[in-house]
């Protein structure tokens, strides 16, 4: 698959950052910073973001590394409106859907790197424009659009509750 040892690593510290959103998904309805799920999301995708401005499949800064800076901008911003702001209603609003747009976002590069070494001989993808890539990242548009709603729709439940 031709990874480097820090291209392994990223890969690696990234795939235990979406499983860890997933859970968090899964049990809490968000990705949850206050839950050892969320934290292990929040640092993980960190240092997957900034292993990732050490990685270039075709030599230079690229569109991915623009990815990952605005990921860590994305949930430091969510990370302080977590801590910072206490439970101010509003603040969990911007929360939630910046880690959830972060975790969008980390699935463009993510499904394209797969889908063009996954199964390696004879990925899925043979170029980042392939059909398959962009079918994917609808499905993840999608789901991303639809969770975003059900997170707003369940916290302003929880917000009437208050």
């Amino acid at each position: 698959m031709g990874l480097s040892v820090l291209g392994i690593f990223h890969t690696v510290i990234g795939v235990v950052a979406i499983g860890a959103a997933l859970v968090s998904l899964v049990r809490f309805g968000k990705i949850d910073l206050g839950s050892v799920s969320g934290k292990i999301y929040f640092w993980f995708t960190t240092v997957t973001s900034l292993t990732a401005l050490g990685l270039s499949r075709n030599g230079g800064f690229n569109i991915g590394h623009v990815f990952s800076l605005f990921i860590v901008v994305l949930i430091t911003i969510a990370y302080y409106l977590n801590r910072k702001k206490g439970y101010a209603k509003k603040a969990r609003y911007f929360e939630n859907f910046l880690l959830s747009f972060s975790l969008f976002l980390s699935m463009i590069p993510t499904v394209n790197e797969t889908l063009t070494r996954i199964p390696v001989g004879k990925p899925l993808a043979k170029a980042p424009t392939d059909p398959i890539i962009a079918q994917t990242l609808l499905v993840f548009l999608l789901l991303f659009v639809s969770g975003s709603v059900y997170q707003f729709i369940k916290q302003k439940r929880l917000n009437q509750i208050d």
